[in-house]
């Protein structure tokens, strides 16, 4: 068997891939973000965090509590976003306003700027990329997610996008269905989030691992060993801050 067709195997060394490009996608964006910030005068962590949700679908309870489960989200975070006009409370969901989906667009914009000044030398392979993150998040659907991933699935892909952008939210999406696999581990080893964030390393964090990466691993049976080997080689050699 090769590493490509060890599937909890390859969800583990897939995962730190993922979250170094997610990573410096953002650090490449700081400067262009915090442009779009001081010029809107609003807070806006809320909506970079959750740039592909908002547009798509409002927010429920569960699914911001999953989403945010380690950093548990204050109330005073959302009164702060109804009362700058970015989001309404309607009938218990949370919905973007026009002023959210205004911001949204131009960081859209941003990171298509960065993406494509970041990605240059890699542009002939970021559609191949694009394209298995996005059969990746169509088959975490199909394998099952969790709450996290179930409100940040699918992501907002309005016509135009381009490949880097596409790749970079898909991939932020991935990540969400890995954390749905750990905290269904942890919370199967009666622990909360708060205890495996402190918990050292030893026999109980290597089975909550174990079992993680067996969860995660499902999306990935759905690409074939070609596929799998393309997406990790071709996430390794993008260019990151």
């Amino acid at each position: 068997m090769s590493r490509f067709d060890d599937l909890p195997g390859y969800a583990a060394s897939i995962a730190p891939l993922i979250d170094a490009v997610n990573l410096g996608v953002h650090i490449a964006s700081r400067p262009l973000s915090r442009e779009l910030t001081e010029r809107s005068g609003l807070q806006t962590d809320l909506l970079v965090d959750l740039r592909f949700v908002l547009p798509a679908r409002p927010l429920t309870a569960v699914g911001l509590a999953a989403l945010y489960r380690y950093n548990p989200f204050d109330r005073s975070e959302i009164d702060v976003q109804i009362a700058q006009g970015t989001l309404v409370e309607d009938g218990g969901v949370l919905r973007a306003t026009a002023t959210a989906l205004s911001f949204i667009a131009s960081l859209y914009e941003a990171h298509a700027a960065v993406t494509g000044e970041l990605w240059a030398a890699r542009a002939d392979r970021l559609p191949e990329l694009a394209d298995l993150a996005g059969r990746l998040v169509e088959a975490g659907a199909v394998a099952g997610g969790g709450a996290a991933f179930a409100q940040a699935a699918p992501p907002h892909e309005p016509a135009g996008t381009p490949p880097g952008v596409l790749l970079f939210n898909r991939l932020a999406v991935l990540r969400y269905h890995r954390a749905d696999a750990h905290a269904d581990a942890w919370a199967r080893a009666g622990l909360s989030a708060a205890q495996v964030i402190a918990l050292p390393p030893g026999a109980v964090r290597d089975r909550i691992e174990a079992q993680t990466n067996r969860r995660a691993a499902r999306p990935y049976a759905s690409l074939t060993t070609r596929d799998r080997q393309a997406f990790l080689l071709g996430l390794s050699a993008l260019d990151l801050p």
